[in-house]
């Protein structure tokens, strides 16, 4: 990793003006925070073992850096483990926003930091490349692009899409796809050949050209310039003009129809009606525009979030891709519009005139500069609030739905790989076999109120939905994820212990019951676990044991915590950390994920309830609007009941004998 040389500043705030949590830093970092410049760049931040952390551009790095540790800031959870970890940060000035962009792109695409958003598989998508430096050119698939002078579409995320495309176009265009040198077979493009050149042909056309998938330049069938024109018609069905592939085919036919070859005429006419039926598909989805156009929307998860991009071409939709990038928990929409816009665009060879999305992306303007600096022309980026456009984006978003929904139950489904994820977890957790029934429980609120608890359960690695269970916490006041677990624990499996005591009772004491009864087998609600999840770390893990051995309830339990994906065992201080790419480590996340949506369903539904039943919706003569404009300026019942009636009848909407009801009301409820 290169180290750089970090810039002078322009000297430190004055502190009544920036208060820096200097406690939380050591003497480098403070060091860093002192000499940061106010000029644009990207900071790297490190943790003690020089490992990148977080990379980010900035418009002013000494602004940027220094908020992190600021009294003021409100960093979410995701940021404030990071800052938790930082040893180190070195930074890089450039001249402007946009170089910060394009080094921030390359630095997060080499060392792929851990809290940054980032497209979730390392591969590199493949392309479909035109290539016309060759002599008589090839298309074919290739796993990246340069400029260098070829044409390329793409990227797609599916080899399959690629491979049935270039079959298509191989049936409609007569082009070559054999890997022979054809420097050759033709004289050179432009000039006279050089002394002592002398045309090589092959001594037979091969299979292809009897099926008319290729018209031969190898014996001279054809001509350059009749093959350049079937390579452009490539690339304008490539570019989705397909009404002018559809005009030079009618032309041709036309010419051969005039020349009696009747049967080459028939041949081209297949070939029209070919294309024809693709533009009619294409036709099911257009838009009025004739400039190309993306159209981008999000689809989110628990800790990553689905990329759907629909590609539109002189107003017909030629393609639609889908991407995930991973690390997006409590990532605003913007942050991960904007990560997905920097690493796809690129490495795109195609960037068009406009772009639709569903939210604009953080820094759009920065973000648009060098969008156009790439194109060499106008971009725009558009979020659509109504009409068509928003239509678009609607469609968009729904299809990335379903992408993420069937991208995990691809992963459940997969025998193969949940076999593997479990008996990944049977020897990282030393269980006597791959457990069969795993429970995973999570609590939800909002500062304590409307706690509730989530149990879901997964047989052989799939979801047993008729086994899920919803727990609104009962005993608990305030937010206590220890206590909470532990009612929700303790209301599981009262039944099971009640069940074993009972059944151990009847052993002791034989004489005491029927016989025919004691043979009956004990009926349990649900079926024991061969494991236990508690979403938290060993904090949570220390509050459910105690219930569970309270209980004597004889199961292997384990802690997940989502900061690092450490797993705690009672048995042990030290976590458990599975690697990245472990199918068991896959396996509890999706597991968890799970729990978390549940209960966060729930637990909104509750407070959704809340938020729209209060004691304002009791009192005659308050509407929704009085009840909106009471609740918004003072935001509690409790602040509206010290409030005095001059001031609840100078809010606007409110009249004095609407606000001496108010008081009446309250008051006669406190009371």
């Amino acid at each position: 990793m290169p180290r750089f040389v970090q810039g002078r500043g322009a000297g430190v705030s004055p502190p009544w003006r920036v208060h820096v949590l200097y406690y939380s830093m050591n003497e480098k970092i403070q060091s860093v925070l002192n000499s940061l410049p106010h000029k644009p760049g990207i900071y790297i931040m490190k943790d003690a073992s020089e490992t990148i952390l977080y990379v980010g551009k900035a418009i002013s790095l000494y602004n940027r850096v220094r908020s992190y540790f600021q009294e003021s800031t409100d960093l979410s959870p995701k940021n404030r483990s990071m800052v938790a970890k930082i040893e180190d940060i070195e930074f890089l000035v450039v001249k402007n926003e946009v170089e910060a962009l394009v080094l921030e792109s390359n630095y997060i695409k080499q060392y792929r930091p851990k809290y940054n958003v980032l497209l979730r598989d390392d591969k590199s998508y493949p392309y479909i490349k035109v290539a016309l430096t060759e002599d008589f050119p090839r298309v074919y698939r290739v796993r990246s692009f340069s400029r260098d002078g070829n044409r390329y579409f793409g990227p797609y995320t599916n080899s399959g899409a690629v491979d049935a495309t270039l079959d298509l176009l191989n049936k409609l265009f007569s082009f070559r796809t054999c890997r022979y040198d054809a420097t050759n077979w033709a004289p050179p493009r432009n000039g006279e050949p050089p002394a002592g050149w002398k045309q090589k042909l092959l001594a037979r056309p091969c299979t292809q050209y009897y099926i008319h998938r290729c018209i031969a330049p190898c014996v001279a069938c054809t001509t350059r310039e009749e093959y350049d024109k079937i390579i452009q018609q490539v690339i304008l069905f490539l570019e989705g003009r397909h009404d002018e592939v559809v005009d030079q085919l009618q032309e041709k036919m036309q010419a051969a129809a005039e020349n009696l070859n009747f049967e080459e005429a028939a041949r081209i006419r297949d070939h029209i009606k070919a294309v024809e039926r693709i533009l009619e598909k294409q036709r099911v989805i257009s838009t009025e525009g004739q400039d190309d156009q993306d159209v981008i929307a999000l689809a989110g998860g628990e800790d990553e979030t689905c990329a759907q991009v629909f590609f539109f071409r002189n107003g017909k939709l030629v393609g639609r891709e889908y991407f995930i990038l991973q690390g997006t928990r409590e990532s605003a929409p913007g942050e991960v519009m904007a990560s997905f816009f920097t690493q796809f665009y690129e490495s795109s060879p195609h960037i068009p005139a406009e772009i639709i999305v569903e939210v604009e992306p953080d820094d759009r303007a920065v973000v648009q500069a060098w969008l156009k600096e790439k194109r060499q022309g106008a971009v725009s980026i558009t979020a659509p609030k109504r009409g068509d456009k928003l239509r678009l984006v609607e469609m968009v978003k729904q299809n990335a739905r379903e992408v993420l929904e069937q991208q995990r139950i691809k992963w459940l489904s997969d025998s193969q790989k949940t076999q593997l994820a479990l008996e990944e977890i049977q020897a990282a957790l030393n269980l006597a076999a791959p457990p069969y029934r795993i429970e995973c429980y999570d609590i939800s609120n909002t500062q304590g109120t409307n706690s509730v608890g989530a149990m879901v359960v997964f047989e052989a690695g799939r979801p047993k939905n008729s086994e899920y269970r919803r727990f609104k916490i009962k005993t608990v006041e305030g937010p206590n994820d220890f206590a909470s677990h532990q009612e929700m624990l303790r209301r599981r499996f009262r039944r099971q212990a009640n069940s074993e005591q009972a059944a151990t009772e009847q052993q002791e004491a034989p004489l005491a019951i029927d016989d025919t009864q004691a043979e009956q087998p004990l009926q349990h609600e649900w079926a024991m676990p061969d494991l236990i999840i508690i979403d938290g770390g060993k904090g949570q893990l220390s509050a459910a044991m105690a219930v569970l051995q309270d209980l004597h309830i004889d199961v292997p339990a384990v802690g997940l915590a989502k900061e690092n994906e450490e797993i705690f065992t009672p048995a042990s201080p030290d976590p458990i950390i599975l690697p990245r790419s472990s199918q068991g480590l896959y396996m509890v996340q999706r597991i968890r994920d799970e729990a978390h949506r549940f209960g966060i369903t729930y637990h909104r539904k509750l407070r959704s309830d809340r938020t729209f039943k209060s004691v304002l919706d009791e009192i005659p003569g308050i509407g929704p609007k009085r009840k909106q404009a009471l609740m918004k300026y003072y935001g509690s019942i409790k602040a509206i009941s010290s409030a005095s009636i001059d001031d609840l009848a100078a809010l606007n909407g409110m009249t004095r004998d609407a606000a001496e009801k108010v008081k009446e009301y309250i008051g006669r409820t406190e009371s």
